[in-house]
């Protein structure tokens, strides 16, 4: 029963309420400038076309994806994948969108540095986030402090790969406003409201970072008590 009334959780609530918070601001500012539209009247998908070709990245696809902010560039087959609300519409939710994915395919382009680090630790740290838990509690239930560190540690990979991505994001969201202001895709009076979606979008971020730091304290005050 102690998995269940485990008194540490508390330590996560405050981060669980703040990350569903981000949620709903980053899902409520995304639907409210998607309704307000670029004077210069470009799709995302033209926008990011524009923007790869002006880095001569021509060999970079755009694809429309599935789903709702399931935007994303995949740097293994160098296509970036915009969802439809992004792909086809001419708002500054999805122009801004659409410039902060071509970010990262720049970033890929020009190899920066904790794009470099966070892809290399990609296949760690997603074996480690869900591999830690299971991990830990079946040390934990066995006394077998081993499996319980062995759990710390992959879940400290992932926690490692959450932050190098907070860099990662901020700057594929400067990136995104600049490409935008000279290529003249939003005007001065646009580029606020598009900042905001990018702004909303990082605190989700930065939520989970949150999330993932107060669940590796919670991990090692259960370890440390057993061990006392």
């Amino acid at each position: 029963m102690y998995f269940y009334y485990d008194p540490t959780y508390i330590l996560v609530l405050p981060a669980l309420i703040f990350a569903m918070w981000a949620q709903s601001k980053v899902s409520s500012t995304f639907r409210r400038y998607l309704r307000v539209f670029a004077s210069s009247n470009y799709t995302g998908a033209q926008v990011a076309r524009y923007l790869l070709d002006a880095h001569g990245l021509h060999d970079v696809k755009i694809e429309m994806a599935r789903g709702y902010l399931t935007d994303h560039y995949d740097p293994r087959k160098r296509v970036l994948r915009l969802s439809q609300p992004v792909y086809s519409s001419t708002s500054v939710a999805a122009l801004g969108v659409a410039a902060h994915e071509t970010g990262h395919a720049v970033q890929h382009a020009q190899n920066y540095i904790p794009l470099g680090i966070r892809n290399n630790l990609f296949p760690i740290a997603s074996f480690g986030s869900q591999a830690a838990f299971p991990l830990f509690f079946i040390g934990l239930f066995l006394s077998l402090p081993i499996l319980m560190d062995i759990g710390i540690w992959f879940f400290i990979a992932a926690l490692a790969f959450q932050v190098v991505t907070l860099p990662v994001e901020f700057n594929a969201s400067r990136r995104a406003m600049a490409m935008l202001a000279e290529a003249g895709f939003l005007t001065q009076e646009e580029r606020p409201k598009a900042r905001e979606v990018l702004s909303a979008a990082a605190l989700t971020y930065v939520a989970a970072v949150a999330v993932s730091a107060m669940h590796l304290i919670r991990l090692l005050l259960i370890r440390d008590s057993r061990r006392r």
